[in-house]
């Protein structure tokens, strides 16, 4: 008896190693996509090799179900993916934890963002347009009091403005 339970567990540490050692499937790189995988994925070529094997996995699945889906679908697909594909990797991070944030929010306020989601999509193309492109009230700050000069204290100079970041 103690001597099939050694077998057992010589012959489990040598499979969990085996296991342990065996590589990850490997993923395609760009150019050993399909044809048809390309042309769906072509707005994700030049970062394809970067990404991690879950997403290159999520991606070969959406292209899998590409051809069977509705014309619609497909456009909705290809738009979304092309907005992706300019983002800049902050704000795609910026977009992940937005989208992880909503998931944590409860069913109701779900709900409720959902219907005003919808009530926008209602709207005229002009009038998406229109609050789409109304610039957003900066945060209020408390204004400086005016400086009291005296005829012989000059007036302090003004801060010169902050620098604009490059993209």
């Amino acid at each position: 008896m103690a001597k099939a339970v050694f077998v057992l567990a010589l012959w489990l540490c040598t499979s969990l190693s085996v296991l342990a050692a065996t590589p990850p499937k490997h993923l395609p790189t760009w150019s050993e996509l399909t044809t048809d995988q390309r042309q769906t994925l072509a707005p994700l070529a030049e970062d394809w090799d970067n990404f991690e094997p879950d997403r290159k996995r999520r991606w070969i699945g959406i292209a899998k179900r590409y051809p069977n889906m509705k014309p619609d679908e497909q456009a909705r697909v290809q738009r979304r993916m092309q907005a992706w594909a300019k983002l800049t990797p902050k704000e795609r991070d910026a977009a992940r934890a937005r989208y992880k944030k909503m998931e944590k929010l409860p069913p109701a306020k779900k709900e409720g963002l959902k219907e005003q989601w919808e009530e926008y999509n209602r709207l005229p193309e002009q009038e998406r347009r229109k609050l789409g492109s109304t610039p957003r009230k900066p945060p209020t700050t408390k204004a400086k009091p005016p400086t009291i000069t005296s005829p012989e204290q000059p007036a302090p100079p003004e801060a010169a403005p902050a620098p604009v970041p490059v993209r």
